[in-house]
């Protein structure tokens, strides 16, 4: 086909625009149909050493051309069968004219179809778990740089008491510590489908081996072996459970809903000019308006999040529908559901580590923000310190109101700065405690134990789920789009 002419039909922005080539391939025809080939050679290799009629040479000619693959044949095949299965069985067996009559001996379709899938998710949580540790990593060593450093707090996305930047971003990285284990269970509970058969009774099976039921167990046991899969599914049917794809884009959906809301924030924190996330020196950020800088790679993980979090209810539905044994209405949903859900979370993944490696922080932007609100909040400290100066709780609390509500009324009427701090220390009434008003007002005495939180937090959960990823964690990612 002409080059030109891939732009003549439409082709998904996850993989022209975005996805990672490892996991575009994952989920490719080639890595497909080289896998159901693998499996057919497990097949074989099994089925000899217990005893069948196979032949070294016919293993030997399959294994020659497990890679070569005519898809043109395969694709014609298809076309006259309406069987992808039996098409690609022909197409093998076309280029193997030896091994051709044990090829996929006993199977059904499901055995290369869902033992396939399965090493495709496997190998998908492989892909993504790297990079979910990578997003963590640098998101800590965020966290470990601005531990101390107070900030607003906001409740309602109201100004609240002062947190700080570092534990602002441990509450991003306590729900990402969540999804890297539930990725992780997700991955290591996976189990092979094996060989089964058509309703999963493997009575093809037991036939074949005249009824020797350890035979028909070793088989199974040999080919999840080979496959690189420590346990296969007691029972199936003729498929595995499709709860298993429930399972497995739960936990997607739910890596989304924490990306969202991370995101969200930067995106909220970046309208306050106190957080940007990186941004190229040529890069536009408005056709119309040259000044902006707009976060467009946090917007690009909430829209994407967004997809990826509604993905989920195809599972769900196809798990409830599946009649009896099987029915094939999973089919033409899986191809789209499982496949884009890997893709869209390993392309907000790798945009979220660009992210966190270069968010810039604005302490002065910060501490204006601080100034602002900080008179209002200390107000408590005030009265403290002049009852402790021997002044009468009550009378302060009601010079504060007032001294108060005028300040509030110049910041929200009159559009200026918040007075209240000079209209203290005009007030006669407050000369006993002037001398303290800067240690009242100090920010680091409202961020409480955010410091020692951030600390702990770090060293007891966040570092100790990275050590299985630290051979990887050099990678960085610089986005082409």
């Amino acid at each position: 086909m002409d080059g030109a002419d891939e732009f003549m039909k439409y082709r998904s922005p996850l993989v022209s625009r975005y996805a990672s080539k490892e996991m575009a391939y994952n989920f490719s025809d080639r890595k497909k149909f080289t896998t159901w080939r693998k499996l057919w050679i497990y097949l074989a290799k099994a089925e000899k050493s217990l005893g069948l009629p196979i032949t070294e040479a016919q293993i030997q000619e399959m294994e020659s051309h497990q890679k070569d693959i005519d898809f043109a044949m395969a694709a014609e095949e298809e076309r006259k069968l309406r069987h992808d299965v039996m098409a690609h069985v022909h197409t093998f067996a076309h280029c193997c004219p030896t091994a051709a009559p044990i090829i996929h001996l006993g199977a059904t379709s499901c055995y290369v179809g869902d033992n396939t899938d399965l090493i495709v998710l496997r190998d998908g949580f492989d892909i993504l778990l790297p990079k979910l540790a990578r997003v963590i990593d640098r998101l800590a060593n965020f966290a470990e740089t601005y531990a101390d450093l107070p900030t607003l707090g906001f409740t309602h996305y109201q100004p609240a008491q002062l947190t700080t930047v570092g534990k602002r971003a441990c509450l991003w990285l306590q729900d990402l510590t969540m999804d890297i284990r539930n990725l992780q269970r997700a991955r290591d509970d996976l189990r092979f489908r094996g060989v089964k058969g058509t309703t999963g009774t493997q009575a093809s099976f037991l036939q074949l081996f005249q009824g020797d039921h350890e035979k028909v167990e070793e088989l199974d046991r040999l080919v999840t072996e080979m496959a690189s899969f420590q346990k296969s599914y007691l029972v199936t049917g003729q498929t595995y459970s499709r709860k298993v794809d429930v399972d497995c884009l739960s936990s997607l959906a739910s890596l989304g809903a924490t990306v969202h809301k991370i995101c969200t924030d930067i995106r909220l924190l970046a309208n306050l000019k106190e957080i940007e996330e990186p941004f190229e020196k040529d890069q536009i950020g408005s056709s119309a308006m040259p000044y902006k800088r707009n976060p467009m790679r946090s917007e690009r993980c909430c829209s994407l999040a967004r997809h990826l979090v509604a993905l989920i209810a195809d599972p769900l539905q196809t798990a409830s529908v599946q009649w009896l044994e099987r029915t094939l209405d999973d089919s033409a949903n899986r191809r789209i559901s499982l496949a884009e859900s890997f893709l869209t979370a390993d392309i907000i993944l790798s945009t979220l580590q660009n992210i966190s490696e270069g968010l810039v922080v604005y302490p002065k932007v910060i501490e204006r923000h601080i100034r602002q609100e900080l008179p209002f909040m200390a107000t408590e400290n005030i009265i403290m310190a002049v009852v402790k100066a021997g002044g009468n709780r009550q009378d302060c609390h009601e010079k504060i109101r007032v001294l108060s509500q005028e300040a509030a009324a110049v910041v929200k009427q009159e559009g200026g700065d918040n007075d209240l701090l000079a209209r203290v220390q005009k007030d006669p009434y407050f000369a006993p405690i002037l001398g303290q008003l800067d240690a009242i007002l100090e920010p680091k005495t409202f961020i409480g134990r955010a410091p020692q939180q951030v600390a702990r937090f770090l060293s007891e959960e966040v570092r100790p789920l990275l050590e299985p990823y630290r051979s990887k964690m050099d990678v960085k990612i610089e986005l082409e789009l």
